[in-house]
């Protein structure tokens, strides 16, 4: 087991506390990043996304109306645009995702976080 534990949060997700809940069950006391408070930072979100072997548009919570009012649901949208979006309005990540010393995965569904634990 990873040593260090990271989750990207949102306390009023119940995906999101049912990840946190199943990390501590196994006796882990992870960071926890509130990152509706937080934010994000560009270069964060690229390493994140980088570990998980992701892209941008894999961690858009495309259901957020916002991602719609933006375009970002477009086929045709950069990368670099749905990124810049994230950092301006963390609410459209998706959550949670969790990072530890075996990777990061965005743990939707929440069966997701044993890969890398």
């Amino acid at each position: 087991m990873a040593d260090k534990v990271t989750i990207y949060h949102n306390p009023k997700c119940s995906t999101s506390r049912a990840v946190l809940e199943a990390i501590q069950a196994r006796g882990i006391q992870p960071d926890i990043v509130p990152y509706l408070y937080n934010g994000w930072s560009a270069a964060l979100l690229k390493r994140l996304l980088k570990m998980a072997g992701a892209s941008p548009r894999d961690f858009l919570r495309a259901k957020e109306p916002l991602a719609m009012e933006l375009g970002l649901t477009e086929p045709d949208v950069k990368p670099a645009a749905i990124v810049a979006a994230m950092v301006t309005h963390p609410i459209l990540v998706e959550r949670p995702i969790v990072e530890t010393g075996k990777g990061v995965r965005l743990c939707r569904p929440p069966d997701r976080l044993l890969e890398i634990l």
